[in-house]
């Protein structure tokens, strides 16, 4: 991109002439918002500039969010945007690959005529050869042997090279065609759809050298926030990793860009709902032969018509969803990228590094018999402070991949990651009674009756923590009597506040055995039925 710049000479205290001067104007800086973008460009101003025109601009920005700032002594005068048609894309990469896709139809346009000619060529040796089967035709002189033998000759040779000729001609249209259509599935994934160019022509007023930075709203793009999490088990400690995913289809490549992300959502509505009366009429009951009357009409009328289904858009900008996400933050937060950061507007997804830190975890497996008898190792931190955003974690224990999972940092008071399942803790669930019967000889009440002993067994080479999580029945009605013990009593009770939930902390020595009973007696009345019972 370019900005020409129109100065003023003076020579001897008079008005010499006026030129035009280019200069790069490159994207320097991105403020990434979830679903849109602000991009600032930067051009350094010499003394005596009265004029910049900046060209070739795609034309899908608002120009209502063009904003200008200069330096100091450079005064900035009207703005005037215009647009016109171009019959190549805006965005170079995507004009390149287009210019490429026109070159190979024109070779295989080329292909077809010589095929169409060598088609020709063929049909009229078939009718030499008397192939054609025509009777209408007068017959061909006879020939002597001499002759008929170097026709024969030539027409072999002739019908040889045609035939390897149209062979060849059609492998090579079957190339063209394979790299026609990489080139296009390329093209399909950069093309924004629009080919229109933005000029912008500021007026300014500059006394001394300085830069003018425009900036203006794009839409098709967007980031949300993504996570790492390596767990180092021998060292008890989480590398917790801040990540975000971007991209954007705006029309113009980011080269070399300092980036910010910022939670604010600028495509939202910056007003606030504004309450109306809310009025309330009564209307008399009709007449039953009236009400008749109006219940038969609705009956009758037709139902609306089903919307015209939208039409499918093409390949371009229209089809691209940026990534985005929802936040419930009070006020925008501010992610500035480190590095500087390069991206095509092509709608590819990237992924850039924010910031890193390491995190004392408390270790231990945690497991819930009755739902899923596999231990899950487990870590818990402090909450750092700052914003920590929803997103996607990727988690990693001791080097290796064990999964990803969508995060919710706001669910609780501390951080808990989940780094897979445990193989060398064994968990077994053995049902001690079960029954069933009825008691009370006027008040006839059924009885149920459960109690299981769940059994773990460590073969750890160290000792490890364990968290055992059971969920007793809670009685939501006065006619539904619970009676629980437990063998031993919880530690947690309830667990993290939940109706119901308790909890066991025990740390097991290696080969060492636990075993945790659990007992329920429920009383319900005889008729009528108590759903949940499992």
């Amino acid at each position: 991109m370019k900005f020409k710049i129109l100065a003023g000479f003076f020579v001897f205290g008079t008005l010499g002439a006026q030129a035009w001067a280019d200069v790069a104007a490159p994207i320097s800086a991105v403020m990434l918002y979830p679903g849109s973008a602000t991009v600032v460009r930067t051009a350094q101003v010499a003394p005596g500039t009265t004029q910049i025109v900046v060209t070739g601009l795609p034309a899908r920005f608002d120009p209502q969010t063009l904003r200008t700032e200069a330096g100091p002594g450079i005064r900035v005068g009207e703005i005037v945007t215009q647009d016109a048609a171009r019959t190549e894309a805006v965005n170079p990469a995507e004009a390149e690959l287009e210019a490429k896709i026109q070159t190979l139809q024109d070779q295989q346009a080329a292909l077809d005529a010589e095929a169409k000619a060598a088609e020709i060529v063929k049909d009229y040796l078939e009718s030499l050869g008397g192939g054609d089967g025509d009777s209408s035709k007068q017959p061909r002189p006879a020939m002597d042997a001499k002759t008929l033998a170097g026709v024969i000759d030539t027409l072999g040779r002739s019908a040889g090279e045609t035939l390897a000729k149209s062979h060849r001609l059609a492998v090579q249209k079957r190339e063209i065609g394979k790299k026609i259509s990489a080139l296009q599935r390329d093209l399909a994934r950069l093309r924004t759809g629009s080919k229109d160019a933005r000029t912008i022509t500021v007026n300014v007023a500059a006394d001394r050298a300085g830069t003018v930075k425009l900036s203006y709203q794009v839409p098709n793009a967007g980031w949300k926030p993504a996570y790492r999490a390596g767990l180092d088990a021998a060292a008890s400690r989480v590398e917790l990793e801040r990540l975000a995913t971007i991209s954007q289809k705006s029309g113009e490549d980011w080269n070399s860009v300092k980036l910010t992300l910022s939670t604010a959502q600028p495509r939202q509505s910056p007003t606030a709902p504004d309450p109306q009366p809310w009025l309330l009429s009564y209307q008399p009951p009709l007449p039953p032969a009236e009400a008749r009357a109006e219940k038969s009409a609705k009956i009758m009328m037709p139902s609306a018509a089903p919307a015209p289904a939208r039409a499918i858009a093409g390949s371009g900008a229209e089809d691209y969803r940026p990534p985005t996400f929802e936040t419930q933050s009070t006020f925008a937060t501010e992610y500035e990228v480190p590095a500087r950061v390069s991206l095509p507007a092509d709608g590819r997804e990237v992924s850039v590094a924010l910031a890193k830190q390491t995190l004392p975890v408390k270790q231990y497996l945690r497991v819930a018999p009755r739902l899923d008898p596999s231990a899950v190792v487990t870590a818990e931190a402090s909450r750092p402070q700052g914003v920590w955003l929803t997103g996607n974690l990727q988690l990693f224990r001791d080097g290796n991949y064990v999964g990803a999972t969508h995060w919710n940092p706001q669910s609780a008071e501390r951080f808990v990651f989940s780094f897979g399942r445990d193989e060398l803790l064994r968990v077994t669930v053995d049902q001690v009674k079960g029954k069933s019967g009825t008691t009370g000889i006027f008040d006839r009440r059924q009885e149920r009756r459960m109690a299981d002993v769940f059994t773990l067994t460590s073969a750890h080479r160290k000792p490890v923590d364990v968290l055992v999580l059971e969920a007793s029945p809670v009685s939501a009605s006065d006619e539904i009597k619970v009676q629980a013990s437990f063998e031993p009593q919880p530690t947690i009770d309830p667990w993290e506040q939940r109706r119901g939930v308790v909890a066991w902390e025990k740390t097991l020595a290696p080969g060492e055995t636990a075993r945790f009973g659990v007992d329920y007696t429920i009383e319900y009345p005889k008729e009528g039925s108590v759903s949940g019972l499992r």
